[in-house]
């Protein structure tokens, strides 16, 4: 699990909470040469006086190479500036390239696709697309969706007694940041080759069954009220959400609407030997978070 434990590893966006988790538990593996990357050093003092190499890596900075230097293997965090992340990344991959790392480990999304109107995943299908045709080895870790998520539309569903969405009924396999984290890491430690994995929870969860998740742990009912696509992103719009926010989170509902969402695999058990978390005890783990 960990036969690249002493090759020099680097983690990018280490300052951010998936990096941070991903150092972290790098460290706790045994990894021996470890560089966490970041747009500002200042923010990882407390991992630098661990011995961690702390090193500037910006993806918009031409000289990226540089940053890369003598690196073996990289997690290559995407970026949170859509609309901006392809040229990023793929600046990060030629650089990479340069530098003469082996193999990317990428954070990506599930069934990526250049298809218009799909939100965040045509960033992610180019940056793999980036990635495939650099002749390096890599590990694309399609990540689901986040279980933390899920709790961002629990207080207004709580206080309304709905929950509002465009999947027709379909699943999706939560899995939690921390679980992803834990797998990423791994992949960084022990994959090898080229291959791509989905990243998921232990079950796919439907929006009916995440309604009833908030009603038992708040002792209030919510019922799950289904939409269609227009219908959705009309009423979030109307309720405040930016245009290219409500458009994003509307696709997400669509893939999930055609099945994309619903896979579940045993990615986060073999690289991080730990099962995953199951969203009912995230959600009772969590249930503070539900009337915040």
């Amino acid at each position: 699990m960990s036969q690249f434990r002493d090759q020099t590893l680097l983690v990018t966006g280490a300052g951010g909470q998936f990096g941070r988790l991903a150092v972290e538990e790098l460290l706790a593996k045994g990894a021996s040469k470890v560089i966490a990357g970041t747009r500002d050093p200042s923010k990882l003092a407390d991992l630098a006086a661990r011995g961690v190499e702390v090193r500037k890596v910006d993806f918009d900075d031409a000289n990226l190479a540089s940053a890369f230097a003598g690196v073996d293997r990289l997690l290559l965090i995407s970026t949170d500036a859509i609309g901006k992340r392809v040229d990023q990344q793929r600046n990060a991959v030629n650089a990479a390239k340069a530098a003469g790392v082996k193999h990317i480990v990428y954070t990506s999304a599930p069934s990526p696709r250049p298809n218009a109107g799909g939100g965040v995943s045509p960033e992610h299908y180019w940056t793999e697309q980036a990635i495939a045709a650099s002749g390096l080895d890599y590990t694309l870790l399609r990540n689901h969706i986040y279980a933390e998520i899920s709790l961002l539309g629990a207080p207004s569903a709580i206080g309304s007694g709905q929950l509002f969405d465009a999947t027709d009924g379909k699943g999706r396999s939560y899995v939690t940041r921390a679980d992803t984290a834990r797998t990423a890491a791994g992949a960084l430690l022990s994959a090898e080759g080229k291959t791509i994995h989905d990243v998921t929870g232990p079950a796919a969860v439907t929006q009916a069954e995440l309604a009833a998740l908030f009603a038992q742990f708040s002792g209030k009912p919510v019922a799950r009220i289904g939409l269609t696509a227009s219908e959705l992103r009309a009423g979030m719009v109307a309720a405040g959400f930016p245009e290219g926010m409500a458009d994003v989170m509307v696709a997400f509902d669509r893939d999930a609407a055609d099945g994309f969402h619903a896979v579940v695999t045993d990615t986060v058990e073999k690289f991080s030997g730990r099962k995953p978390m199951a969203l009912a005890d995230f959600v009772a783990e969590n249930r503070a978070a539900l009337t915040a």
